[in-house]
């Protein structure tokens, strides 16, 4: 074989690997958005020919990922601060606004009939209750009937968005639980799954059950899920507007590249556990970078529905445009 034919065979092999490449992103991350992702990437495909793929294998396996440019784009729940962008040469920047619900599995407990004050939610994932009929939770749930039966709590065994943004909130009820994507569970009987779909799953399965999951997968499969004390002391049932009450309190800006973690927001109507999902992107792939910001350009304007209907609030329309102008202040759009 001669040196010109190892060549044009290379440059062909070059071409070819570039096509495949160019005819279909691939991210992976973020359960918590999975269900609105997979919407948006089937809706784009059909209305561009335009293949995005999108794995949810949970935040930390997203980070790591993108990370190791092992995808094009990562999802991921927990924010990254500037400093940490910048030493792995990403940008980053919110897609849609989620919820995290207690879900439960508890004999006669209709959806929406438990109340969990603060204390509570905190003595249940702390183990300091370790059966249903605690006076601690009781004493919010007169006329229902909880059995004297232990409390199995579900929890994340991945690295998650998810766990990070519950502990967010677990910390502003009670500072000494660390705020973490893994943390070490002090209930008295847990049990973990991987990504949103396998905690779930385990509530799904597992009688005396409470778990924490994205709001969708509650909607999805049917789960009863509690009423929430939020920070004005009111108690909220997880509802599309009391999702948008919360968010409202959000801040963001380009500057830290939208840094921001909405946990436990303000407002009497506020549902109190609230996240944004973020995309990140590494700063070298221009090329698929614009291809990705295409996608979302195209989900900010047409998206919003599927978002609605699956119980995400979408970003507010000032929120995108400052994204926008972050993408064309970056070169990637």
């Amino acid at each position: 074989m001669t040196m010109k034919t190892i060549i044009t065979a290379a440059l062909t092999a070059s071409v070819v690997f570039s096509s495949v490449q160019a005819d279909e992103l691939k991210g992976r991350g973020a359960s918590f958005p999975g269900p609105v992702y997979k919407a948006w990437t089937a809706e784009y495909f059909s209305a561009t020919g335009k293949k995005v793929n999108y794995t949810p294998t949970g935040s930390g396996d997203g980070i790591k990922s993108i990370k190791k440019r092992m995808v094009n784009f990562a999802g991921s729940d927990k924010p990254l601060k500037v400093e940490k962008l910048r030493k792995n040469k990403l940008y980053m920047f919110p897609s849609v606004v989620g919820s995290i619900v207690l879900a439960y599995n508890l004999d006669g407990v209709k959806d929406g009939e438990l109340k969990l004050s603060r204390a509570a939610i905190d003595a249940i994932f702390t183990g300091k209750a370790s059966f249903w009929d605690d006076k601690i939770i009781t004493k919010e749930n007169e006329g229902v009937k909880l059995p004297h039966e232990p409390i199995t709590v579900a929890v994340r065994a991945d690295k998650s968005g998810t766990t990070f943004n519950f502990t967010y909130f677990l910390n502003k009820i009670n500072p000494d639980f660390k705020v973490s994507k893994k943390p070490t569970w002090k209930a008295s009987r847990v049990v973990a799954g991987k990504s949103n779909s396998g905690v779930s799953a385990n509530i799904q399965q597992i009688k005396n059950s409470i778990g924490y999951i994205e709001y969708s997968y509650k909607i999805k499969l049917g789960l009863p899920a509690a009423q929430i004390e939020n920070k004005e002391r009111k108690f909220i049932n997880p509802t599309v507007p009391s999702f948008q009450d919360a968010a409202k309190y959000a801040t963001w800006t380009a500057d830290n590249d939208f840094y921001a973690v909405i946990g436990d927001p303000a407002g009497a109507t506020s549902y109190p556990i609230v996240a944004a999902t973020f995309i990140l992107l590494p700063e070298e792939t221009t090329g698929t970078n614009k291809e990705l910001t295409a996608f979302m350009d195209w989900a900010y304007t047409n998206g919003d529905k599927a978002a609605s209907e699956l119980g995400y609030v979408p970003l507010p329309a000032s929120t995108k445009d400052e994204i926008r102008k972050y993408w064309k202040a970056k070169k990637i759009k």
